[in-house]
């Protein structure tokens, strides 16, 4: 119990720096007049470290002013005006640095005339060239990504379903808990997305990180062979708590923006990859706990203890769920009042 307590310090210490690189870096581009436009440079930054990713335009752009540059809320802001003599047509955007790391940038440009352009770029092709409106496709690929990349680089959220899975016994109760989840955090998302629900991030988080000490503590609870209603009727938990796991992922969607012109298509098929994304992590899992009941080591532990080879594997995951979430819950609330 003690290695794992303090393998879970050690982990949790260390989640924070690479789950800022794997964020989304974001550059928008808004047009003010016939040839100036407003930018917006924003990358992951934690404390006073932020990643080292600059825009860089081709030599037709002229800045106006100098930029401003401020670190809040887990990223590191720049704002400055540039100016183009054909309001950014054909005009090669980069992001120098974007090749060394492994996140990606959103780029999103808006004309006077409401044209917008989205563009994601990644380590791999960190520049384009400016040419217009994004087409449906376009967005709906870029967005369905998105939404599979937030709920797989989202640890917190994927360890409430995984302490949902082991949590629920046969496949039908799973099936209407994850069911549950995902119809919850869908209201959530898309009513917060819309403007009808406006809640602060920082309460939000801590409050994702109490639900999954919850869960975890009523794993243990089964475990040991309690009962109670979370145990009974775990569709419940994962209803009410999948409400706030939606306000989760609608300020995820808000650090990036959407389309103004494609709210719907980007809302929607950001929902359906984090459905994809959450219901491939929900089949691996499944998959994984399957190879592990036929190690030798646990069918070994199942003999001496006497526990089935799920409870077997469940014990030291709880207790480590559990850890990381009680000190993820420690740090936002600490972070909310300092």
């Amino acid at each position: 119990m003690i290695r794992l307590l303090l393998f879970t310090i050690a982990l949790t210490l260390s989640l924070p720096a690479a789950a800022h690189e794997l964020r989304p870096a974001f550059l928008q581009i808004e047009q003010t007049s016939a040839q100036e436009f407003g930018v917006s440079w924003r990358v992951p930054a934690r404390g006073e470290m932020r990643l080292s990713l600059n825009v860089a335009f081709d030599a037709g752009v002229t800045p106006l002013s100098p930029a401003v540059g401020r670190i809040a809320n887990g990223f590191y802001t720049e704002t400055w005006s540039i100016k183009h003599a054909s309001d950014l047509a054909g005009t090669s955007v980069a992001i120098d640095g974007l090749e060394n790391t492994m996140t990606d940038a959103l780029v999103r440009i808006a004309w006077l005339d409401g044209r917008e352009q989205l563009q994601r770029l990644l380590p791999d092709s960190p520049q384009f060239v400016v040419d217009g409106k994004a087409g449906d496709g376009q967005i709906a690929l870029t967005y369905f990504i998105l939404g599979v990349e937030h709920i797989w680089f989202g640890l917190d959220h994927l360890l409430f379903v995984l302490a949902l899975v082991l949590l629920v016994s046969g496949w039908k109760p799973l099936v209407g808990t994850i069911t549950a989840f995902t119809l919850a955090h869908s209201i959530t998302l898309v009513a917060a997305v819309l403007g009808y629900v406006s809640v602060p991030q920082a309460p939000v988080e801590a409050i994702i990180a109490l639900s999954i000490v919850f869960v975890a503590s009523e794993l243990l609870q089964r475990l040991r062979g309690r009962d109670t209603l979370a145990i009974r009727q775990p569709w419940l938990v994962a209803l009410g708590f999948g409400l706030l796991h939606g306000l989760g992922f609608a300020g995820a969607l808000a650090d990036i923006g959407v389309p103004q012109h494609a709210i719907p298509l980007a809302l929607a098929l950001f929902n359906l990859g984090v459905e994809a994304g959450q219901l491939l992590f929900v089949g691996a899992v499944c998959g994984l706990f399957l190879l592990l009941r036929r190690l030798p080591p646990v069918q070994q532990r199942q003999r001496v203890s006497g526990h089935s080879a799920a409870a077997v594997v469940a014990w030291p995951v709880a207790y480590l769920v559990g850890g990381l979430a009680a000190w993820w819950l420690i740090d936002r609330t600490l972070s909310m009042v300092f």
